[in-house]
């Protein structure tokens, strides 16, 4: 740092300063020591501020270390799990047996709460707020405390939660055998979960960074995301907005489809399409048990395998064709948990339909 060096800077403080930077650069990350010298530079720069109430001899004559003399830290894109992974990812956890693994899963991938927010909850967090359940999350990083609407699924498993044992001890709501819930136990979790998922390591601030990228791709507002999230200024919760992936993914493809009509004549150009063709394309629909989806048909659905976990699925020997061609796909995408779904299907299929049984 160039200021260091600089004849004003008195040798003891300038020499003691410089010394401790060049030693942790041997040991530590460049993310790590720029954080550093942030502290360092605020704390120098108070004191060449305040030394004549300080009445300190060895005070500087001005400020050590200026704005420009510290690197910009990288601003990387938050890691988040698209939504196929994150719901081969719920499914595992819901297979647990263990209430407390599935519950802190649950807490997680709905609230996105930090992990040391989960650690923290106290026993009396779940609040009535009107005619709804509220979750009170504790002052954490920032200071402050906030309330996160629970969802009905998580407003049952808590309220069985409640009847264990672990539940209340040392004040908390969430122990593991009376013992205080901690970061370390949770990424365990986590990785658990992501193995039987076959979806690799999962850290448990990916779930808070995928609730806040599912939340701007089906476009809940910035201001409610920075209140759920618990973020102190609308910098924070804009980061999300760069990776809207499904925003970004829709204006490209419709960009992109007029561009390759100018390079292959023998299809139509989206220009030309009729009103009879517009309104077919555009009413396009599948009648579901209690409405339709309307999911373009050349797009992949990202729950492709949800009716087939179902305890009310059925299928029999005339679909065992489907099911083969079905697991050699997973079988060439490296999807284990599909290829185990498929594979006991077929194993169990019979003449006559059959349902799934609960396990």
């Amino acid at each position: 740092m160039t200021a260091l060096r600089a004849k004003a800077a008195p040798a003891p403080l300038g020499a003691t300063v410089e010394d401790y930077l060049a030693q942790i650069a041997l040991s530590l990350r460049a993310q790590s020591i720029v954080a550093i010298g942030w502290d360092l530079r605020f704390f120098v720069t108070y004191l060449a501020a305040r030394q004549t109430e300080w009445g300190w001899d060895d005070a500087p004559a001005r400020p050590l270390v200026f704005a420009g003399d510290v690197p910009r830290r990288d601003e990387a894109l938050p890691k988040f799990l698209d939504d196929a992974s994150f719901a081969a990812f719920m499914r595992a956890a819901r297979n647990e047996r263990r209430p407390l693994l599935r519950l802190v899963i649950e807490l997680l991938g709905r609230t996105g709460m930090r992990v040391g927010e989960l650690c923290e909850l106290e026993a009396d967090a779940v609040t009535l707020i009107g005619d709804a359940q509220w979750l009170r999350i504790p002052v954490g990083k920032l200071h402050t405390n906030r309330y996160i609407p629970l969802h009905p699924q998580l407003v049952d498993m808590l309220a069985e939660w409640s009847l264990s044992p672990d539940c209340g001890p040392g004040g908390r709501l969430l122990t593991n055998q009376g013992r205080p819930l901690n970061r370390h136990a949770v990424t365990r979790m986590c990785n658990r979960c992501a193995g039987k998922a076959g979806i690799g390591h999962v850290h448990p601030h990916q779930l808070r960074h995928t609730v806040a990228t599912q939340a701007v791709n089906r476009g809940m507002s910035l201001e409610a995301i920075a209140a759920l999230l618990g973020h102190r200024s609308m910098y924070m919760t804009m980061t999300y907005a760069r990776i809207a992936d499904r925003t970004v993914a829709d204006e490209y493809f419709a960009v992109s489809e007029r561009v390759e009509a100018l390079y292959d004549k023998s299809r139509l150009p989206a220009e030309a399409e009729g009103p009879n063709m517009r309104r077919l394309r555009r009413e396009h629909h599948r009648m579901l048990g209690n409405g339709y989806c309307t999911r373009p048909v050349e797009l992949d659905c990202a729950f492709e395998t949800i009716c087939e976990t179902c305890t009310y699925f059925t299928t029999s020997i005339e679909f065992r064709p489907t099911l083969r061609r079905q697991l050699a796909d997973a079988t060439r995408k490296g999807q284990t948990g599909r290829q185990e779904l498929y594979r006991n299907l077929l194993d169990g299929i019979t003449q006559e339909p059959t349902h799934r049984r609960k396990a």
